[in-house]
């Protein structure tokens, strides 16, 4: 048996228990993971709260959670490039019946998701990577970034935003974005060419003849107004209207994670040499408390980087 952070209804952070769970078993392409961390992404709060009952039907007890960072305690007779003892991280497939999930101290990961966790990070920042890193460098090829393009990346002072702001500096982008006053200084340090304060400025005031939009707040006919012609915007926040998909001259288009352990190993490199950092806005115990209170600080939108979960100290 192990410890997991369930739900045995869909709600509000009240519905978070931590009880004790069967460890799942592992098919011929798949390893188990013994978890030394997870991190709360704004997906698990919308899944708790039942907004992903279109696509997924879970049956409780239901264990949320896709960011795992751990070692691994047994492989599949089919897996040949990782072994017991390897250190690793991933953000798992969504599990169809929802028991597989990160909260847990142990997760079954295919072996096609995994990579090596980088030396140089802990357990700890290294379950802050691969939901949100993977989603910034995904949309940023969706955009078809290219060195001199400028971007506007929103929310970068949010989980995604974070990666989103260094990758694109790394494509050699010129990068504008949205942040509070508070966190102008903070994304300015991650390489941010240009900060706009969304409480005064309207950024088609302030910006325009862009070749991409990252849009993650829904502000999308005014991400597609500073659009240059042959621009693209993703958005990953909000369902497009027929009229903004049409838009002449410019591609509008919706994105969703497609995860992987290339797109993880090539996040990966970046890390080891210190090209992409991480970081971690406070850190909660696997506990019952510590869920609800994870949970909480992800649905108040001010959390600067990721939200992490330690399942087990880390012994140097």
């Amino acid at each position: 048996m192990m410890k997991a952070a369930i739900i045995n209804a869909y709600g509000g952070s009240e519905q978070l228990v931590v009880a004790e769970q069967a460890i799942p078993h592992i098919q011929q392409d798949e390893v188990l993971v013994e978890n030394m961390a997870t991190s709360i992404n704004p997906i698990d709060y919308k899944a708790r709260q039942g907004l992903m009952q279109g696509m997924f039907q879970w049956q409780f007890p239901v264990t949320l959670g896709w960011d795992i960072a751990g070692r691994i305690v047994a492989v599949g007779q089919d897996v040949t490039n990782f072994k017991v003892g390897d250190a690793v991280f991933a953000r798992p497939d969504i599990d169809p019946t929802g028991r597989n999930g990160s909260y847990a101290e142990y997760t079954v990961v295919k072996a096609d998701k995994l990579a090596f966790k980088p030396e140089n990070i802990t357990f700890k920042q290294a379950a802050a990577v691969p939901l949100a890193a993977l989603t910034a460098l995904q949309m940023l090829e969706k955009l078809q970034v290219k060195a001199g393009h400028k971007v506007l990346i929103q929310a970068g002072a949010g989980g995604v935003g974070i990666y989103a702001i260094q990758l694109a500096k790394l494509m050699g982008a010129y990068v504008a974005t949205t942040a509070s006053q508070a966190n102008h200084d903070f994304v300015a340090s991650l390489g941010a060419d240009q900060v706009i304060d969304y409480h005064a400025y309207q950024i088609q005031d302030v910006l325009s003849d862009y070749d991409a939009v990252f849009d993650m707040v829904g502000d999308i006919d005014n991400g597609i107004h500073i659009l240059k012609d042959g621009g693209h915007l993703v958005t990953i926040s909000a369902q497009l209207t027929a009229q903004q998909q049409q838009t002449p001259n410019k591609t509008i288009t919706t994105g969703w994670l497609d995860t992987n352990g290339k797109d993880l190993t090539t996040l990966a490199d970046y890390i080891t040499k210190n090209q992409l950092q991480i970081v971690v806005d406070s850190i909660y115990p696997l506990t019952t408390e510590g869920m609800r209170a994870a949970h909480q600080r992800s649905e108040t939108h001010h959390a600067r980087g990721k939200i992490v979960v330690e399942i087990k100290k880390e012994t140097v």
